[in-house]
């Protein structure tokens, strides 16, 4: 009787892995649906091919040079460029207020977390529908204030409105991942402060905000992709205007340039310029934060 033992991990004389024969479904599948449109796109930006047309031209880089010389595409990243600024700015802002009124023990503070969390839930769609009511001229907040203010409808303000639903709809998450990182920080760091004579204010700062350094990456880099794919908001809320192109985001112009102008081979390049965007940006950004996380 053989005592030899076979190699952990390994099975037969083949020698596959355990982890390799579980992992192959969800990299199928990750290949499948992320990958090969992807390269689909790629290839199709280098022509000039639409919908109607089989046969499509090879026009190299032609499609990119038209772009980054159009200054319809200049002023839809000027556009999401502010969006998504607003977008991260206010859930963070917003989430870390909502997170610290939240950090207590009691059955109606776990019901204010379910309901801070509800529109993280809904349809993008039906959160826009709801918010373009209550913006209409005549609409909730307009009568609440008792004032007649164009929300969607002054090209002034209607970006602004898009940014606000949106982190709107992202507080929730913000408040949650704040949340998990305020009951992460030890009691004995907040105890020994306190006893050193730091006020609740000082406390935070120094001990308290240096420990959501984490939370701060993960909520970041999260709305940062948000907003450089913004299109259902913008799309239920002002459909790109008013006016010409004031709220038309890159992913807005991905789907109009495609569809209804019929420029298939236009509309990938862009959609391949704006994952490069997402890509670099996203990128430094989580490499910032995280050097930031060492350095504190």
């Amino acid at each position: 009787m053989s005592l030899e033992r076979k190699a952990p991990g390994r099975t037969g004389k083949r020698g596959w892995s355990y982890p390799l024969v579980f992992a192959v479904p969800g990299l199928l599948v990750y290949a499948g649906f992320v990958l090969a449109p992807i390269l689909l796109s790629f290839g199709y930006s280098l022509t000039n091919a639409d919908l109607f047309h089989t046969e499509a031209g090879f026009v190299g880089l032609g499609n990119y040079v038209t772009l980054l010389t159009d200054s319809g595409f200049l002023k839809s990243f000027q556009v999401t460029t502010v969006l998504t600024l607003i977008i991260v700015i206010l859930p963070n802002v917003g989430g870390v207020m909502v997170a610290v009124l939240l950090d207590r023990r009691g059955w109606l503070y776990n019901a204010l977390r379910s309901v801070f969390f509800v529109p993280v839930v809904l349809s993008s769609v039906v959160v826009s529908v709801v918010w373009m009511a209550m913006l209409q001229d005549e609409g909730l907040i307009n009568r609440l204030l008792g004032t007649r203010v164009g929300w969607l409808s002054d090209p002034d303000l209607a970006l602004y409105s898009i940014g606000f639903v949106i982190s709107w709809q992202m507080l929730g998450f913000c408040s949650v991942v704040y949340l998990a990182g305020l009951q992460s920080v030890p009691e004995s760091l907040l105890e020994a402060a306190q006893l050193d004579g730091a006020g609740p204010w000082l406390r935070f700062r120094k001990v308290t905000w240096p420990m959501l350094a984490p939370a701060l990456t993960l909520n970041t880099v999260m709305l940062l992709i948000t907003g450089f794919k913004a299109y259902d908001h913008v799309q239920v809320l002002t459909a790109g205007g008013p006016g010409l192109g004031t709220t038309s985001t890159l992913a807005f112009n991905v789907i109009q340039i495609g569809f209804s102008e019929n420029r298939t081979g236009l509309s990938s390049a862009l959609a391949i310029i704006m994952l490069v965007l997402v890509a670099v940006i996203s990128s430094v950004a989580l490499r910032v934060l995280k050097r930031r996380e060492v350095d504190l």
